[in-house]
């Protein structure tokens, strides 16, 4: 069967390694839900099918004799019990099948392994709307973001991954005779490379994307000969449960261990997460998380480790050609899923002075305004509101929102009660907006994670830079984004923030925002400053994976 999903499946891969190196447009998985793209039944078949698995048992995991069922998630548009339950295995168990799983998958070619998780990927597709819905009563993430984010734009990052892991395996040649003139007679050596993998992985999964942050580094351990060791956040384990399900039902058709990608999931009265990644036959970890964990992950000896935590991100607004045009672009990056995104922006930088539009001034105080005024009128819109801001994953989220209060500054915009007409309980509440000095750093220097946005008053936009710089290069940014008309106000800010590992958005208005991020095409997190590590995907991220090894011989006479 292997050889007939490499035929299958060459052709994409070819496609998605070209893609990688174009940087342009390019799409697997189409991101929006029509039924005349994905079947005219397949949203309430997948709502239906989410239903089915709720208050039972998950049984789809070839995974066998689990030693207890076990399961914490609740969603947050509803604040109930989902009632699903996971088999449940000790680390040992976990690391030892892994351990002789390692033996099998690490002796697969790589094409072939490229093309049995591309397989396993169209096998997600049809599942994209139960994945969808999983999402959505986990996470809190709205509908739409739900399906794009777990589904098809999570898959395009996995299929990025596969092309860059198969790309660098394939990159030099697996046999070559090698002649060197020595005069009178010439010297043959047969050579050969093998790509080796390092070995077991474990990839350990947050809250907020529980696929979209996990099937990177899970793809790119797996496409690399390395078995890997799914460890999702206790709260949202479902959508990537029903991925691991898939590639695990491939393997097994396939004639390969299904214990080459396995599930763990936490014990109800204890976790497993810090034995997992201590254990001395686990080689390689893949963290999206805060930064105390993430931390001490990259401080564990003998690790390999690819880190995405949290940061300070910030937006610079120098000069503009129309004031309400940034300010509604805004205010959709600070609504969107109530800010619970890792480019979501926390720190706005507005010279005292005011700001430049066209050939006027704007006064800080109306800047200000426009921005308050603007999220105002989303989170008010019936007909958006619900659909962008979605719910709040974690009741500490809703907590820190309140205790934002407590910030040295001028409140701008307090949350609001904020009722979902679908979901008369969810858990929601609307961005802050606060006014602080430049000279008040404390306040702003750190992640806010949630609503909550301060707009810094600088002297002018030099400081605006200079703090945005400093922010990223003690504190780490995953995004920044960028409004200026003059040229060399943009190069500085390139050049200042390229140094602090910062991507820049500039000049953004209408349908694109500085939280978006597009696979083949944006790099997430560099690894340039400490919201990370590592960056998906670069080449970095998958040749760490494995090492080059060469074997030598004479030629026979």
């Amino acid at each position: 069967m292997i050889s007939d999903l490499k035929n299958k499946h060459l052709s994409t891969i070819e496609t998605a390694v070209k893609a990688l190196h174009t940087r342009g447009f390019f799409a697997q998985y189409p991101e929006n839900p029509m039924p005349d793209i994905y079947g005219e039944n397949a949203d309430k078949e997948g709502r239906d099918k989410y239903k089915a698995m709720l208050n039972k048992n998950f049984e789809e995991l070839q995974q066998e004799n689990p030693e207890a069922w076990v399961g914490q998630e609740e969603t947050p548009y509803e604040q109930q019990p989902l009632g699903v339950k996971y088999p449940y295995f000790s680390v040992e168990t976990l690391v030892s099948r892994a351990d002789e799983a390692f033996h099998q998958w690490r002796k697969v070619k790589p094409a072939e392994r490229a093309a049995l998780l591309v397989e396993s990927l169209e096998r997600m597709k049809e599942r994209f709307f139960e994945i969808a819905y999983a999402t959505m009563h986990t996470t809190g993430q709205a509908y739409m973001m739900s399906f794009q984010a777990s589904g098809p734009h999570a898959a395009d990052r996995a299929l990025e991954a596969i092309a860059a892991g198969y790309e660098e395996q394939t990159r030099f040649p697996e046999h070559m005779e090698w002649e060197k003139p020595m005069g009178k007679y010439t010297l043959k050596l047969n050579k050969t490379w093998r790509a080796v993998p390092k070995g077991i992985g474990i990839v350990i999964g947050c809250s907020t994307f529980p696929t979209w942050n996990t099937v990177p580094g899970m793809y790119a351990s797996l496409v690399t000969g390395n078995p890997v060791i799914i460890k999702p956040h206790p709260k949202a384990v479902l959508p990537i449960a029903l991925v691991v399900a898939e590639v695990q039902k491939v393997l097994v058709e396939s004639g390969l261990s299904p214990y080459i990608c396995q599930l763990a999931v936490d014990a109800d009265d204890h976790l497993i997460t810090k034995e997992l990644a201590e254990h001395p036959k686990v080689k390689l970890i893949d963290y999206t998380g805060g930064n105390e964990f993430g931390n001490y992950v990259e401080s564990l000896p003998g690790k390999i480790t690819f880190t995405e935590k949290t940061g300070v991100n910030s937006i610079i607004i120098d000069s503009v050609q129309d004031l309400d045009k940034v300010a509604q672009n805004l205010a959709f990056s600070l609504s969107l899923y109530s800010g619970q995104m890792c480019t979501a922006p926390q720190n706005i930088y507005v010279p005292e002075g005011g700001v430049k539009v066209g050939d006027e001034v704007v006064p800080f105080e109306e800047v200000a305004r426009k921005l308050a005024d603007a999220v105002t009128g989303l989170v008010n819109n019936p007909k958006a509101g619900p659909h962008i801001l979605g719910a709040i994953q974690n009741p500490a989220t809703a907590e820190r929102v309140k205790e934002a209060a407590s910030v040295k500054g001028k409140e701008l915009l307090t949350t609001c009660d904020f009722s979902n007409p679908m979901f008369a309980n969810a858990r929601t509440c609307t961005p802050v907006l606060y006014e602080v000095d430049a000279t008040e750093k404390e306040s702003f220097s750190r992640e806010l994670f949630g609503p909550i946005a301060l707009v810094i008053k600088t002297k002018n936009t030099d400081q605006s830079i200079a703090i945005a710089k400093e922010m990223a290069m003690n504190y780490g940014a995953i995004s920044c984004g960028a409004y200026t008309t003059d040229e060399e106000t943009k190069e500085k800010i390139m050049d200042e923030m390229g140094l602090a590992g910062t991507p820049v958005s500039f000049n953004l208005t209408g349908g694109i925002y500085v939280n978006q991020n597009a696979a083949f095409s944006d790099f997430h997190v560099t690894g340039g400053n400490p919201a990370g590590n590592a960056s998906f995907t670069n080449p970095e991220f998958v040749i760490k994976r494995f090492t080059w090894v060469g074997f030598r011989e004479p030629v026979a006479s």
